[in-house]
């Protein structure tokens, strides 16, 4: 089978370059007469068409010269394969005179170049498609793709498609519950305009995205091993939700959902990873004349997650693991406390306003926390069955919490020293939940139905411009963005299925998914519903105390009715939520 020397090998080694050739013309000229037509480069979704394939042959054939471009095809076909052909009678004309030793040397030095080639760059993670658009602009990011990438790494995604009737069945409650300026279900608005509304507002933001930060695991509810103390306090001189759930578990669905304000409905892999839901509207670009921040102790090439942050957030100037003077503490970069304390440097040196998102890493495994803080930080001993009664599988995981908190009071009493402190809103919420037993802390329906794995805290904080409350109405991180516009009093529009929590009407609802067993749901002041997508088999559960619920059809019907409008909603924003341009 030697491509060269062996009459056979030559044979399967043309065929390949054949095949190769073909189909790469063939998904090139897909590729550019798709961009002419849609201004986005080749991806799965183009499969759809083959659904109604003779319409779509038909608007084809009347749309584009076919004719001509099957010709082209054929004929720069025949002009690769013969400069393929030229190239091996060049090498074959040629005395093979390499020793044993070269051939080897040779050998692995290309070895080497192929796999710099697949990895692409020099760095913890390969070179991805989201890296298109650290250049800043549509065009050159979707110059920078390519067609085979673009299609094999949305083909995942087929299934985060819609079914426009469904979308539009909901429609209806969905614009009435969010307040659609002008509801319009052929066109499918979900636009919401809000005026300015305060000038006496805090001018900065620092939204704190905090790793895991699991509600029944923290001191706000009870929990006898009282890990976040610091953070318990600070609840008390803020706007609390103490009912706050994630619409889904995971880091990378929890960014997505903050930042866009639509629940990541992905079945297969996040929404981060797909290339056609990477254009995304959000109300951060609405803080019009502040500049923008994202700092994280590692890198955001992991998800995928840069494609996200720098492609929709307008002059963005983002911060990872390279950018800080403080070292690596483990594969999520550096501890949270610094981390903290480097974004802090870099905040009170700014003259303008600014919005800020800081993401941190450290409360998960491998649960690293830095020697040079074991001399304040005490590392505490309890016991595994105290441990376990109270939510923890670990000492690593109880005391990386409890650091946590370290870390935030270390930033806090940092910022209080700065003069941004004083007109700065500081928000803090969990990325999601963990699964767990609650045991006494909450009914036994949190634990039973998972909702350990969603709940989180959600703190606004200014003491000059925020009043301590508490509220336990339902909250979610599609809330975060347009609560933080309506604190700060800015004008804003709303495209996604967010609420601004300081205004929500009592029958707010927050709507919940698993892609793990593909289950929706929605919960409210007094239960929860949820039901299998695959089995249809349903939950209805008081989230108030251990009784038994019993409701007719026609309630379950009415929350169901909630739940797909929610989902179906969703599974349409994911891609149909751009931004302007």
């Amino acid at each position: 089978m030697h491509p060269l020397n062996k009459k056979s090998g030559k044979r399967l080694s043309f065929t390949l370059w054949i095949v190769f050739i073909i189909l790469l013309l063939f998904f090139y000229t897909i590729d550019f007469t798709n961009y002419a037509y849609l201004s986005q480069r080749m991806n799965a979704s183009l499969l759809n068409y083959l659904e109604d394939a003779g319409i779509s042959f038909k608007m084809m054939w009347q749309s584009y010269p076919l004719l001509w471009m099957i010709i082209g095809i054929v004929v720069a076909a025949f002009l690769f394969i013969w400069i393929v052909r030229s190239t091996y009678n060049y090498i074959l004309s040629k005395p093979m005179v390499a020793t044993r030793k070269n051939r080897i040397i040779w050998g692995i030095v290309f070895f080497l170049l192929l796999g710099i080639g697949i990895f692409g760059k020099f760095d913890q993670y390969p070179l991805r498609w989201s890296d298109a658009y650290s250049l800043r602009s549509d065009y050159a990011a979707n110059l920078a793709l390519n067609p085979f990438q673009s299609f094999f790494s949305s083909l995942k995604f087929r299934r985060s498609s819609f079914d426009i009737n469904k979308v539009k069945e909901g429609y209806g409650w969905m614009s009435s519950y969010l307040g659609v300026d002008h509801a319009d279900s052929s066109n499918l608005s979900y636009v919401r305009t809000y005026p300015a509304k305060n000038t006496n507002a805090p001018q900065n933001v620092v939204l704190v995205i905090c790793e895991s930060f699991s509600g029944y695991k923290s001191s706000m509810y009870g929990n006898p091993l009282n890990t976040t103390p610091y953070f318990a306090s600070l609840t008390k001189q803020g706007l609390f939700f103490d009912r706050c759930y994630t619409p889904h578990y995971g880091t990378a669905r929890g960014v997505w959902a903050t930042v866009t304000g639509v629940p990541d409905v992905s079945l297969t892999r996040t929404a981060s990873r797909n290339p056609a839901a990477v254009d995304q509207r959000t109300i951060i670009n609405d803080f019009a004349g502040s500049d923008k921040f994202y700092f994280i102790g590692g890198s955001t090439s992991w998800a995928n997650i840069r494609g996200l942050l720098i492609n929709n957030i307008e002059g963005l100037h983002l911060y990872e693991q390279d950018d800080y003077s403080a070292s690596k503490e483990d594969v999520w970069g550096i501890s949270d406390k610094e981390l903290f304390l480097e974004a802090n440097k870099v905040l009170s040196k700014q003259q303008k306003p600014f919005f800020a998102i800081i993401q941190t890493a450290g409360n998960h495994r491998p649960y690293t926390i830095p020697e040079e803080d074991k001399k304040e930080f005490a590392i505490k001993k309890i016991a595994e069955k105290e441990l376990k009664q109270y939510g923890f599988t670990s000492e690593d995981e109880y005391n990386a919490f409890r650091y946590t908190d370290f870390a935030f009071k270390k930033f806090m009493e940092a910022a209080a020293r700065e003069k941004y402190f004083e007109n700065t809103l500081f928000v803090f919420i969990g990325d999601h939940g963990i699964r767990g037993d609650a045991g006494n802390m909450f009914p036994r329906s949190w634990t039973e139905q998972g909702l350990t794995t969603v709940h989180v805290p959600l703190l606004f904080y200014s003491p000059k411009y925020v009043q301590a409350k508490t509220s336990s109405l339902p909250a979610s991180q599609v809330d975060v963005l347009p609560t933080i516009a309506g604190i700060c009093g800015i004008p804003y529009t709303n495209t996604a299925l967010g609420k601004d929590l300081t205004t929500a009407p009592a029958d707010k609802a927050a709507f919940i998914f698993d892609p793990d067993i593909e289950q929706i749901g929605v919960v409210d002041t007094m239960y929860y519903y949820n039901y299998s997508l695959k089995t249809k088999q349903e939950a209805f559960v008081s989230i108030k105390d251990d009784r038994k619920i019993k409701v007719g059809r026609a309630t379950l019907d009415r929350y169901r009715a909630i739940t797909n409008a929610f989902y179906e909603s969703s599974r349409y924003l994911l891609l149909n939520n751009k931004k302007k341009k």
